[in-house]
């Protein structure tokens, strides 16, 4: 009965585990190609090869590309991000995440790409490393300020930010915020993305006198807010959150429904 009392306990705090350790990586946004490849087919062994892959590195390096089988008729071509200011430890907690939901959001696709708060993840079957893409994937504008000074101090943060290489973080007063580029981009090209990054969240989100936005490019992101904003307040997104949302419940559910039959297993044979 001990036992038994025990395994209860570790189901439930397994159970919250999965639910907080999902929310702390909050879904920003998710692409999937429209073909599928079939069951057992040599991309799929070379697109599982490449996850393990990814998993393994994320706890080495904040980015890492790898071409999967780029000798054979099914290549896989992908790499992972995490945002600069990231522990290892801590990047390859994201990236296990990422690999669970882009499981249950793009079943069986050819290409995927998610991006969460703090780490991005994409693979195709085309290669697309050092390939400039500075199409918008996500944008989101909140609140509302009207107070000039707010408004220079934005603007000199988005100046500094503009000028990243790679990840810089910038802050003026009350007004934070940073930007990162992927790490496939060569330098010429990562200051054009984070120039057109800078640019949309000025014509994106200056109209709505914006306390925060964030604008997210295929292969960039520029992010700023007024202090303490993200603590109380709402924002206006093109892109649904409820997607992540409801990403995150399908995933845990699909785990704690995988401890309940152990634990249901468990029981038949104790009470057997």
């Amino acid at each position: 009965m001990l036992t038994l009392i025990i395994f209860i306990f570790i189901f439930f705090l397994f159970t919250f585990f999965i639910f907080t350790s999902i929310d702390a990586h909050v879904f920003i946004y998710g692409g999937c190609s429209q073909d599928k490849y079939p069951p057992n087919s040599p991309y799929e062994a070379n697109k599982n090869s490449f996850l393990s892959s990814i998993a393994a590195a994320s706890s080495l390096a904040l980015y890492h590309d790898f071409a999967v089988g780029n000798d054979t008729a099914a290549p896989v071509f992908g790499l992972h991000q995490c945002r600069g200011d990231l522990s290892p430890r801590d990047c390859a907690a994201c990236i296990a995440g990422a690999i669970n939901q882009i499981a249950v959001l793009c079943p069986d696709t050819y290409g995927a790409s998610l991006q969460l708060d703090a780490c991005f993840l994409r693979y195709e079957r085309a290669d697309f490393l050092g390939r400039l893409d500075a199409g918008l994937r996500y944008r989101r504008c909140g609140g509302a300020d009207g107070d000039a000074e707010f408004w220079r101090r934005r603007d000199g943060v988005l100046a500094e930010l503009e000028a990243a290489a790679g990840f810089r973080v910038s802050a003026a007063g009350d007004v934070e915020g940073y930007a990162q580029c992927l790490g496939d981009l060569a330098a010429e090209d990562c200051s054009a993305c984070l120039a057109e990054a800078v640019a949309k969240v000025k014509t994106l989100c200056g109209a709505a006198a914006a306390a925060a936005a964030d604008v997210f490019l295929a292969q960039c992101y520029v992010r700023y807010w007024e202090s303490g904003y993200y603590d109380s307040s709402s924002s206006d997104s093109s892109n649904g959150d409820d997607v992540g949302e409801t990403v995150a419940i399908i995933v845990g559910v699909v785990a704690g429904v995988a401890v309940l039959i152990v634990f249901l297993s468990f029981c038949r044979k104790a009470l057997g």
